[in-house]
């Protein structure tokens, strides 16, 4: 796990190789990870609990360029396979996939704040100091 200066001690940065194989998508990852932890500790919206969500935003990222790479190389629709006079041209499943990942990233990116259009109903992490109490006085003295 890497910490991010600033923003490890708040969310830690997930082990991408156990999630992904291919080194790129290591590399790109941790760049994504980068660019929205630093993005939402300046804005002060990074919290502890925003970590998952911020790994599933990656992770759907990466899904995305995954798929959009299979459907620039190989077209929105598959082409009926030859010799079978019942085929029919089909929209590619990496296609729907690449929508859908397109789709939970435009919702993490709003509930995380990201998002220009959402940015205004993001509202800042209250991090509120331990209010102190008349037992803590009595530790003190006596520790």
């Amino acid at each position: 796990m890497n910490v991010i200066e600033g923003t490890g001690a708040i969310v830690v940065e997930p082990d991408w190789s156990k999630l992904f194989d291919d080194d790129v998508e290591q590399v790109s990852a941790h760049e994504h990870w980068r660019i929205i932890t630093t993005e939402m500790k300046e804005r002060q919206l990074l919290a502890p609990a925003t970590g998952h969500s911020i790994q599933r935003l990656v992770c759907a990222y990466l899904m995305f360029d995954r798929m959009y790479r299979e459907v620039a190389e190989n077209g929105v629709v598959t082409k009926p396979r030859r010799g079978n006079s019942k085929a029919i041209a089909r929209i590619s499943p990496y296609f729907t996939a690449m929508r859908e990942a397109g789709s939970d990233a435009a919702a993490l990116e709003a509930e995380l704040g990201i998002s220009p259009r959402r940015r205004g109903a993001a509202t800042k992490v209250d991090r509120k100091q331990a209010k102190p109490r008349a037992a803590d006085a009595y530790t003190s003295r006596t520790g």
